[in-house]
């Protein structure tokens, strides 16, 4: 099998967790694994250079500097490998065979980087050595040091991971994997065995650090990532799989939504006024599709086939709240939803669907995003008008 492993920063921290790592490394080339390797800066030293740098520097020289973390790396690694038999090559930018190429504007040139990854991982098979990157480093046609941005190692190894054919890619890392909650905040937090890339993508944009965001696009179906702790000493087990691929998707609902609005002014100084809400309409056994709240309202889309029975379960619900004043409903509403693992790194995205909208004069009823997902809401008789230039939009 074909294994990428990065390790993180924390997992190379000192001596002993270097040489673990290399321990880790050459068990599994001594089970028949071919093993690539991706490196971060030890400890917090990407960090600590970029304090150091008190003078105006241009990104050239910057890069420059931030990259000797990571090349400090992959010669203790070689080296480490070395002393336990492994025969082991460090590559960095500036090398013959450095594979992550990036384009004039710093975005990553696919079509040559897939060439050289692919020329490398039938060279590492060919001569059996495991080859040790620089993670969060790349290299332009002119051969000056570019970077992937911050989580920019997970990137490199879940994009090697794709473009060298690799079955699975392991991110070692201090955490046990993706937790049921911040284990520093919440007693009796638990790894998670499993986790879709849209659900962890979801959590990542929302504060959880485990995985780059912008690494997950690169993830395919058939490829493992795993996300392990450096203290389990094996790439080949623990941890939390992370399952699936991105698929982009526009997608208009089959069935007319009807949006019920509850207004309050007290509503957002008051905990549990959604909750009440939510509740009542679960009780009566209404699904809701979708959810907004503004500063003195919360929308609720549902089935306009329950509409007239959900606004008497809301209306219900408001006579016994006092920070909610009333009930409105809006039938026939249409929404197109947009899912694509890449949207977060496309700025612009909104305006590329509300604008061309706007130009054919279509009202947007409401918008609501998430890290992969926008859905736009508009009238029912526009759906198919709105579908086709949403289509073309994005």
């Amino acid at each position: 099998m074909r294994v990428i492993a990065k390790f993180g920063g924390t997992s190379l921290g000192n001596g002993d967790r270097v040489n673990r790592a290399a321990d880790s490394i050459a068990d599994a080339v001594n089970e028949g694994h071919e093993v690539a390797i991706v490196a971060s800066a030890m400890g917090s030293t990407t960090d600590f250079l970029l304090d150091a740098i008190t003078f105006e520097v241009d990104e050239a020289d910057e890069a420059e500097i931030v990259s000797m973390g990571e090349r400090t790396s992959v010669r203790m690694l070689k080296a480490a490998l070395g002393a336990r038999g492994v025969d082991a090559k460090f590559l960095e930018p500036g090398s013959d065979d450095w594979p992550i190429i990036t384009d004039e504007h710093g975005q990553v040139d696919v079509e040559e980087t897939q060439r050289r990854a692919k020329k490398l991982a039938a060279d590492m098979a060919a001569n059996g050595y495991v080859p040790v990157f620089t993670g969060f480093l790349a290299q332009d046609h002119a051969g000056n040091v570019t970077t992937l941005g911050r989580g920019g190692s997970d990137t490199t190894a879940v994009m090697l991971g794709n473009y060298m054919d690799a079955e699975e890619v392991v991110i070692i890392t201090d955490v046990e994997g993706v937790m049921t909650g911040d284990p520093r905040v919440v007693e009796g937090a638990r790894n998670v065995g499993e986790i879709t890339v849209d659900e962890l993508r979801n959590l990542s944009f929302r504060g959880a650090e485990v995985v780059a965001p912008s690494a997950l696009s690169y993830k395919t179906g058939d490829m493992i990532v795993r996300v392990a702790h450096y203290q389990h000493g094996d790439l080949l087990a623990g941890g939390t799989t992370i399952s699936g691929q991105f698929e982009n998707l526009i997608d208009m609902r089959e069935e007319p939504l009807a949006c019920l609005t509850a207004a309050g002014r007290a509503i957002r100084n008051t905990p549990g006024v959604l909750s009440d809400l939510s509740t009542a309409l679960s009780e009566a056994d209404i699904n809701v599709d979708a959810v907004a709240s503004g500063m003195d309202s919360v929308s609720f889309y549902v089935d306009s086939a329950v509409a007239e029975r959900a606004e008497n379960v809301l209306h219900e619900a408001v006579i016994d709240l006092q920070e909610v004043s009333s009930v409105t409903v809006d039938s026939d509403v249409a929404v197109v939803r947009i899912t694509g693992g890449e949207l977060p790194n496309q700025s612009g995205v909104l305006e590329e669907v509300i604008v061309p909208l706007a130009n054919e004069h279509i009202n947007v009823l409401d918008l609501i995003t998430s890290a992969t997902s926008i859905a736009v809401f508009i009238e029912w008789d526009d759906r198919e008008q709105a579908l086709d230039i949403i289509q073309r939009a994005v």
